[in-house]
């Protein structure tokens, strides 16, 4: 069923907030600052090891505190979980169980969470970076063995790197490809299949919405007519002279067309939050045939800067999802979605049934 039970200590406005979670639908509402974002950025930090807001996890330290806490019980597969992450100006500590995870991605493997929120337009409108995410949640829930090739793959980057910056011989550069070919060919492979079958069920999905034809194209990081080794010999001379390693999954991008045009040259903002709030629904739709446990989908105010015929198409596919939807909405009277399980008020920062 996704989240049961959440306890937010010290995260941003939130002083201590708990809160019981629909198996299906939650409703939380509040005016502007009131920390309904806080709350969906809590859970989507439980899931994901990050946050959606900021790249600094400091920067959610409550104010006047010294550490966030966050609790949460799931209901997964494996039965019921506990999970927890603590977090201070120094580091992350996460738990399981009443154990220490072993990593975040160990946290994550246990609760699938999404999100769609009025920066969606940001992955279709920004560079490589955040399409790369985008893909890599999604091949990490469905392929097993990718979180070891991209774990390998970053100490066999991280020291290629260090060797460049050092100016160190060809030789000792080199030492690291063949680690680096082996584990980045494993997430390019795994990456095409998984681009491959978003496709299929997002193209679908699209042309509902918008009424126009999605082309997802995956660029490797690398020449499409050179193989991943024969790229890092040629490049080998730039590198050293630039100190990086310019080629490889690291530098992979998720092309998207609609149309036959690039989306984000092709389409309106409103058009482009909601091709990317598509793509979410299908990577969603995919995980539900691929994998037992059932997702979670969080939703920031999801009738900003739609009008309302994209927002009632939009509310048509998501009604349909068997993920859990925790929701968040300035009108407490939200009828969109029906009748939520729960609902919540937030005022201050502090939530009232």
């Amino acid at each position: 069923m996704g989240l049961r039970r959440l306890q937010v200590t010290n995260l941003r406005c939130l002083r201590a907030i708990e809160l019981q979670a629909d198996p299906h639908y939650t409703l939380i509402s509040g005016a502007n600052g009131s920390g309904k974002t806080s709350v969906l950025e809590a859970i989507y930090f439980l899931g994901r090891g990050r946050s959606f807001r900021t790249h600094r996890p400091a920067r959610l330290i409550r104010s006047g505190s010294d550490r966030f806490i966050i609790f949460a019980e799931v209901e997964s597969q494996q039965g019921h979980l506990a999970l927890g992450i603590e977090g201070d100006a120094e580091r992350l500590r996460a738990r399981i169980a009443g154990r220490d995870a072993a990593s975040l991605a160990e946290l994550a493997s246990h609760f699938p969470v999404q999100i769609i929120d009025p920066d969606i337009h940001q992955l279709i409108e920004l560079g490589p970076a955040v399409r790369r995410r985008l893909i890599d949640w999604g091949v990490f829930h469905v392929e097993p063995s990718f979180l070891l090739a991209w774990q390998r793959y970053r100490q066999a980057l991280a020291q290629r790197n260090s060797a460049l910056r050092q100016r160190l011989s060809a030789n000792l550069v080199g030492a690291w490809d063949p680690e680096l070919v082996r584990s980045g060919e494993e997430i390019h492979d795994a990456r095409l299949r998984y681009v491959a079958r978003l496709e299929t069920i997002a193209q679908p999905l699209i042309e509902r919405l918008l009424g126009m034809h999605l082309e997802l194209r995956y660029r490797s990081g690398w020449p499409a007519e050179l193989t991943f080794e024969e790229a890092l010999r040629m490049q080998l001379g730039s590198d050293r002279e630039r100190g990086v390693t310019q080629v490889g999954p690291h530098r992979a991008e998720l092309v998207v067309q609609v149309d036959g045009a690039l989306a984000r040259e092709h389409v309106s903002r409103g058009q482009q939050k909601l091709l990317a709030a598509a793509l979410a629904i299908a990577q969603l739709k995919l995980l539900e045939l691929e994998i037992p446990e059932q997702p979670t989908l969080l939703l920031d105010d999801p009738a900003a800067e739609l009008d309302s015929e994209h927002l009632a198409a939009l509310i048509r596919e998501l009604r349909a999802l068997r993920a859990q939807l925790i929701v968040t909405t300035l009108d407490p009277a939200f009828k969109a979605l029906g009748e939520p399980g729960r609902r919540f008020s937030l005022h201050h920062g502090e939530i009232r049934p």
